[in-house]
């Protein structure tokens, strides 16, 4: 074939733009650049920016603008992970660990964790101040204090989750080991996030404790606020869609199915204000068990010690120690189609 006759692969601005699918070529005498400049919207981009620059001088729609930098959630997510390597040495990390060099690795891990949450409760103060118009309260040192008590709290927080992994041990026939509960069990992941953020959380440190466990709560669809009081011991069963309400206080040993709700009685609209030091969710007392999809409401409402709560329930008063709550049996209809062989 003649080289003047040859449909060239590829085409520049000054030759004709072949346009192909297969089985078929065909010359076009605009190029592929031009049509696409003519199809672009990019002038019609600064009136949205416009617009959105009107929503936020305004005050309709939320910013944070501002020379104070907010909390990392990044970084919060990567202080979980380091405290989980802490708190568990040997499991989420590919270094190999024995006598000789724990010690050092230990040390590293939590020298580094001391610095970057020091770091991000100093910008969670900053912010907290500007935000609300406080003094100036010398956020610097008061998050290098506030980091080093949290730290300080690390050896009980893991002698509490030993607790949790020995309760789940105890109350999962299917279970094979703790290893398997530290690895791969929801609950204990959610709950170790809130153990450490709930420490946060009494510390008086913003924000935080909450982006530490509603990014648990996507993790593991398990909802429980940092405000919440638990104590050794829990056991959250397969976990997805268990809500613990902030107010929420929980005894020792106790065990939770999926899908149960500690919440609070229907609020008013205001509530945000009103109710916002007030207790609104229940107490559960010791060694209780509580069955998937039961809901048990209100701040009055105490769960005594002891007691089984069947699943589906709906409570909003108080159960004495050692009561079985069950639910009475449905009558179930069944309906017998005849099919013709």
């Amino acid at each position: 074939m003649d080289k003047a006759n040859k449909i060239p692969p590829r085409c520049a601005q000054s030759t004709p733009k072949c346009l192909s699918r297969p089985g078929v070529t065909v010359l076009t005498d605009v190029c592929e650049h031009q049509i696409v400049s003519a199809s672009s919207k990019h002038h019609l981009v600064p009136k949205v920016v416009e617009k959105l620059m009107q929503s936020w001088s305004t005050k309709d729609c939320y910013d944070h603008i501002s020379p104070v930098s907010i909390p990392s959630h990044r970084a919060v997510v990567d202080i979980i992970e380091q405290a989980r390597r802490i708190l568990f040495p040997g499991y989420f990390t590919s270094a190999k660990l024995h006598a000789a060099n724990l010690e050092y690795y230990i040390g590293n891990e939590t020298a580094e964790l001391y610095d970057k949450l020091a770091e991000q409760i100093t910008m969670a103060i900053r912010h907290d101040c500007r935000r609300h118009g406080q003094p100036c309260t010398n956020c610097e040192v008061r998050a290098n204090e506030l980091s080093y008590q949290f730290i300080e709290q690390l050896p009980g927080i893991a002698s509490i989750l030993a607790q949790d992994i020995r309760a789940t041990l105890e109350g999962d026939p299917a279970v094979n080991g703790p290893d398997e509960v530290i690895f791969s069990y929801p609950g204990l992941r959610a709950t170790t996030v809130y153990r450490m953020a709930h420490e946060l959380h009494r510390l008086g440190v913003p924000i935080i404790p909450r982006i530490m466990t509603e990014w648990a709560h996507g993790e593991t669809g398990i909802d429980i606020n940092p405000g919440a009081t638990i104590g050794p011991g829990l056991f959250i069963d397969h976990g997805t869609g268990v809500v613990i309400g902030e107010t929420t206080v929980i005894g020792t040993n106790v065990r939770l199915y999926q899908g149960v709700t500690l919440g609070a009685l229907s609020l008013p609209r205001d509530a945000g204000e009103k109710m916002k030091h007030k207790k609104r969710h229940p107490t559960i007392e010791d060694n209780v068990i509580i069955y998937s999809n039961t809901t048990i409401l209100g701040g009055d409402t105490v769960i005594g010690a002891g007691s089984v709560i069947g699943g589906n329930i709906w409570l909003t008063e108080s159960v004495p120690p050692g009561t079985k709550v069950l639910l009475k049996r449905p009558e179930l209809i069944y309906h017998h189609s005849h099919v013709d062989a």
